[in-house]
């Protein structure tokens, strides 16, 4: 998807019942029903689910909206009015049954249509509208919000209910499978499958999850989101170093995945790879190791109802990420240290990296205060502004209407 920033925040989103006067605009009709699936924050374990291992994201208020109408033929016919997808107002008509897929976002919708279709699922013709205020090229998953949106729907218009982490897997196939990116499933799980004020634990290879409690402002926190406004292309090659250095690392130790090294293993593991690779495969394999390990500390202080102990480490799970994995920028880094300076609990990157979000935990009453401080820090250095803005932990995919 095209990285552009989608709708600000700050401007007033559509109400449903506009959106269905846009959807007769478009369309000649009322929606016959309407889904919305939100975006995601990930709390920590970022590049774990590469290793099968566990995730911890909260869902966030931002969501794709996906209102839809039966169709009597084979065609799915969809349009954005969501400016961040670079597209105009026409309809994008897609024929059922097919293989080929449209350029720009419409493929995304199509690709859903089609894994839909392979996985068994029944997929009528269909008019969609879609609406969406997750910011393309955030690193919040707009294209899962996109695609658990439509699949949703367009299940729901065919009468078949299906569980959520299975449409979760029919999403995440369409964009492996279909529009060719690869990730993980924790962007679709979290769009899916996460409740209000929780985080969703989840185990990437059984599909297992736990909703943690995560409720900051009964403590007296906050988390602020700061997208800065900037993706430096390393393209999917740098993604696939990565992995291929994971891959690398698991098999010199003779395991399926590097979540299968046990923790009284670790040391030992990072001394056999010393003498068999390069440091670019140590230091993945050690990031790897620390962050699942992290994963697993989160949840207990979660359990435990401190949340603010979590502070450390996210501040560690950032400087994995910078110095082992090697997936931070400029921009990251300057929000990270802003924040700290400016009394944040912790902070760190969020999503793949090269540009994107940071998250900062911090006292609810200090975050205006940390945004500022963060603004301050981008102009001194000469970056564009970032965009700040708080956000809890929410329900996933619904249906509206």
């Amino acid at each position: 998807m095209e990285h552009t920033n989608g709708r600000p925040s700050e401007e007033p989103r559509p109400a449903a019942n506009e959106l269905a006067a846009e959807f007769e605009r478009t369309f000649g009709r009322l929606p016959e029903m309407a889904w919305s699936a939100p975006g995601r924050v990930n709390l920590i374990g970022e590049y774990t689910d590469l290793n099968e291992s566990f995730v911890l994201p909260i869902a966030i208020p931002s969501s794709t909206r996906a209102l839809v109408a039966a169709r009597s033929d084979r065609a799915l016919v969809v349009r954005s009015t969501h400016q961040g997808y670079g597209e105009g107002s026409a309809p994008v008509t897609v024929q059922l049954g097919g293989s080929a897929l449209p350029g720009g976002w419409a493929a995304y919708p199509a690709a859903v249509a089609l894994a839909l279709e392979a996985t068994g699922y029944p997929v009528p013709g269909a008019e969609l509208l879609i609406d969406s205020d997750v910011p393309v090229g955030a690193g919040l998953s707009s294209s899962a919000a996109l695609e658990c949106s439509v699949a949703a729907a367009l299940c729901s218009l065919a009468g078949v209910d299906v569980p959520p982490m299975d449409l979760a897997v029919v999403a995440r196939r369409a964009e492996n499978d279909f529009v060719g990116v690869p990730c993980g499933i924790m962007d679709q799980a979290a769009s899916m499958c996460c409740q209000d004020a929780h985080a969703l634990m989840l185990d990437t290879r059984s599909l297992e999850v736990e909703q943690v409690p995560f409720d900051l402002a009964a403590a007296g926190l906050g988390l602020l989101v700061v997208d800065t406004r900037v993706k430096h292309e390393l393209g999917a090659s740098a993604y696939s170093r990565r992995w291929e250095a994971c891959q690398l690392a698991a098999r010199a130790l003779g395991v399926p995945a590097l979540r299968d090294v046990a923790p009284g293993q670790v040391e030992s593991s990072l001394r056999a790879l010393a003498g068999v690779w390069d440091g670019e495969v140590l230091k993945r394999a050690r990031h790897v190791f620390t962050e699942q390990a992290r994963v697993l500390h989160v949840v207990e202080v979660l359990r435990s109802g401190d949340p603010a102990a979590m502070g450390p480490d996210l501040l560690a799970g950032h400087a994995s990420l910078r110095d082992d994995f090697e997936v931070s920028c400029a921009e990251l880094d300057a929000v990270v240290d802003a924040a700290c300076s400016a009394g944040a609990i912790g902070a760190r990157m969020t999503g793949a990296g090269f540009g994107g979000s940071a998250i900062v935990l911090a006292d609810e009453a200090r975050l205006g205060a940390i945004g500022s401080a963060v603004r301050a820090a981008f102009d001194d250095r000469g970056f564009a502004p970032p965009h700040c803005f708080p956000v809890t932990a929410s329900a996933g995919a619904h249906r509206m209407f």
